[in-house]
């Protein structure tokens, strides 16, 4: 860490990401699943479909639609919660929607729905990007055909530096969080956020600094589709 740089309150240096871990293939009911822990997020993304649309007004003919709901568990943070879905959380099912649909390949699903559950079983700031990382790898588990993965990451401004992967506190203290996805082999935008001040200086380096994060967290993605179907085909190799 050079001269300049401020030590964060997590000892994370500018540019590291929190501990990060990605999992394929966790729920069996689901068509494709992903369970990512993400500092000390942890969430499970579970995807169904293509499936019937129901309810059938809603059919699209010509191509997929998709339905996502990002849900927070009542135990998930420190402030009890109520079951039902918060103004915030249909904004950030909204958010997460649109940030995966320009990867999926919908004109090759007319007439059908693909239904994305996100369940967040603990939170700890940054819960929209791990989640949107975990809905990727779930799609890709479910063989959705995609443009590519989707990776998600944050970069924003904390104790005046611009600093990777905002954790809660610093989200709570800081001055500014720029939350992105992007389809890195593209190097596509699907998603852009800014709350906060930055300077034209600062917003270069921090979506710079997002960028990096995103590819990243591609690599983990990849890693976690690699390992859930090699495990498969040296199970079936040993069945045989």
């Amino acid at each position: 860490m050079s001269e300049n740089n401020i030590e964060r309150i997590s000892g994370r240096a500018p540019d590291e990401l929190r501990n990060v871990s990605i999992k394929a293939g966790v729920i069996k009911n689901a068509d494709g699943s992903a369970l990512i822990e993400f500092g000390k997020n942890k969430i499970i993304a579970a995807v169904f479909g293509p499936k019937e649309v129901h309810p059938k007004h809603m059919m699209v003919s010509n191509r997929a639609i998709i339905k996502c709901r990002y849900h927070m568990m009542p135990f998930s943070t420190d402030t009890r919660k109520r079951p039902n879905l918060s103004r915030r959380e249909i904004e950030i099912s909204k958010v997460i929607r649109e940030a995966v649909q320009p990867a999926i390949l919908m004109e090759n699903y007319p007439r059908t729905a693909i239904e994305i559950y996100v369940e967040i079983l603990q939170s700890d700031g940054g819960s929209r990007c791990a989640a949107i990382n975990a809905v990727s790898t779930a799609l890709a588990d479910a063989g959705i055909n995609m443009r590519d993965l989707i990776a998600a990451c944050a970069a924003g401004k904390a104790n005046g530096q611009v600093v990777l992967d905002v954790d809660d506190q610093e989200d709570k203290t800081g001055e500014a969080d720029m939350p992105i996805a992007m389809l890195p082999n593209m190097d596509l935008i699907t998603l852009f956020q800014l709350d906060g001040n930055l300077s034209k200086e600062e917003f270069d380096k921090a979506l710079e600094l997002a960028k990096i994060g995103c590819n990243k967290l591609y690599n983990l993605q990849k890693d976690a589709l690699s390992e859930k179907y090699f495990n498969e085909n040296n199970k079936k190799e040993d069945e045989e």
